[in-house]
């Protein structure tokens, strides 16, 4: 499928973003508790590496994936999976004063490293919102697909948290189409990123979640199967966008009727 293109009809709907990486964790609790526990550790690291690596996931291209979204002035947001708040930066600088943004995290040592001032913070996950219905024009949710438990539970959340005709957008890194990019990129996730973190990180795990970061992206489950879930969940005019052939934004519509 080529970006901007549009599913028109479901052909599989998922559960989970990726096989289990039993190098990692032992079972899906273990998953659940290593996740929690490898970006609690690397909190105060993480916009530090991202910063020295620019990996094509910057502040320029997160807000363009906004944009093209629709994110504008005066809509209320709700940040999924907002981390450190590298998407909800972006996302502030559209919405402006007038707008309302909302970030869930189930990592208290990430949302302790949010410096938004104005922004709602709330500890939970996406497969259980910590929001009542029909709150928000729009979800966001940056590079957390492949940490998930269950990709079509979070989707009807996002769905529930929406009001009608309000955007989902989910930020995400695909493996490359061909081999031998695919190769290269491989080498430098599993190689050469924990060696500069290694170099710059204050915390030991830092290397060991770049590395996780890969594995991850490599066994992710292809962008039609993420459109299809979507449109399983009851969103409408499900598409994706992209960039560089590995920056890819999922986008949907809950229908105006819900």
């Amino acid at each position: 499928m080529n970006p901007s293109e549009t599913r028109q009809a479901p052909i599989g709907p998922v559960t989970r973003p990726h096989a289990e990486l039993y190098d990692y964790y032992k079972d899906e609790a273990d998953r659940r508790r290593y996740v929690r526990r490898v970006f609690d550790e690397t909190a105060s690291d993480y916009d530090r590496i991202e910063r020295v690596l620019g990996f094509g996931s910057g502040s320029a291209y997160r807000r363009r994936a906004l944009q093209r979204a629709g994110v504008k002035a005066g809509d209320h947001v709700l940040d999924v999976g907002i981390g450190t708040g590298l998407v909800a930066r972006e996302a502030l600088a559209l919405i402006g004063p007038q707008g309302r943004l909302t970030g869930v995290d189930p990592s208290p040592g990430m949302l302790s490293q949010v410096r938004l001032p104005g922004v709602t913070l709330l500890e939970g996950t996406a497969e259980s919102l910590p929001c009542d219905e029909a709150q928000f024009d729009v979800v966001s949710m940056g590079y957390a697909l492949r940490h998930l438990s269950d990709v079509g539970a979070a989707f009807r959340e996002f769905y529930r948290v929406l009001r009608p005709g309000g955007v989902a957008v989910v930020i995400e890194i695909v493996k490359p189409q061909g081999a031998l990019a695919t190769v290269l990129l491989r080498q430098y996730m599993r190689s050469v990123v924990p060696l500069i973190a290694r170099v710059v990180a204050r915390d030991r795990s830092t290397p060991e979640l770049w590395r996780y970061y890969w594995d991850t992206i490599e066994a992710c489950v292809p962008p039609q199967r993420v459109l299809d879930t979507l449109l399983d969940a009851g969103f409408e005019a499900v598409r994706r966008d992209g960039e560089a052939g590995i920056f890819v934004e999922y986008q949907a519509r809950k229908p105006l009727g819900a």
